[in-house]
């Protein structure tokens, strides 16, 4: 059964409506406020055959008032120098060995993992503990880099990755609802433009066939996109 503050919720839409992003961030945070400080995503359902290897829609963007999310981080470093900047920056685990056994036995007390070139070597080894969490280092996302400093910092700040799942689908966080209207839509602008820019040239039709905006708890909204589709 709906609580009460899902249902008051669901009273504020509008039944078959498609929303501007704005529109959809006003009537968001009129929503009915749970306990906590609600996480705040977009969820899409993408025209893309995740099969066929040239239509994987995946990326990185900056959100421009960070996800409001505490992200650990993880350094694979051989180096002192890499290792010695990544903690300067706020890495919370930095190492190259020790790191490699722990992860291999199951450790994964951290949200992104960073990788120097070199150490991708034997990282690469931890594919199958690390790729099904989603925390592998890519070179696509930023994570394997000489520059650990630089990575450590925009992760911490609040970029995100997006990435089709098994069925086409991605979802990304925002922000959290305790956030201003305003950061909101500007965070949501920024994936919404990303997404649109990484359409694969292979891909025909429609490319966003539905997208949503919505809080840990609430009902989602459903966005029309068309203001998009030209800034791509």
């Amino acid at each position: 059964m709906p609580s009460k503050r899902y249902k008051k919720a669901l009273a504020l839409l509008e039944a078959g409506k498609s929303y501007t992003l704005k529109t959809a961030v006003e009537t968001l945070v009129k929503f009915p406020k749970a306990k906590f400080n609600e996480s705040v995503e977009l969820a899409l359902r993408l025209g893309v055959d995740p099969r066929q290897s040239d239509q994987m829609v995946r990326g990185t963007v900056p959100l421009p008032h960070g996800s409001g999310k505490l992200v650990r981080v993880l350094v694979f470093a051989k180096s002192g120098q890499a290792a010695d900047a990544a903690r300067a920056a706020g890495a919370e685990h930095v190492g190259f060995d020790d790191l490699i056994k722990k992860c291999n036995e199951g450790w994964n007390d951290f949200d992104v993992a960073i990788a120097t070139p070199d150490a991708m070597i034997e990282v690469r080894k931890l594919g199958k503990v690390l790729g099904p969490r989603g925390l592998m280092p890519n070179p696509k996302t930023g994570t394997v880099t000489e520059d650990t400093a630089k990575a450590v910092k925009e992760v911490k700040a609040g970029r995100v990755e997006f990435k089709t799942d098994k069925s086409g689908n991605v979802h990304v966080l925002v922000g959290r609802a305790s956030f201003t209207p305003a950061q909101l839509e500007e965070n949501a602008r920024a994936v919404l433009e990303a997404i649109f820019k990484a359409r694969p040239a292979s891909v025909k039709g429609i490319f966003v066939l539905s997208c949503t905006l919505s809080a840990t708890m609430s009902p989602g909204l459903r966005l029309d996109t068309r203001e998009f589709v030209s800034a791509a």
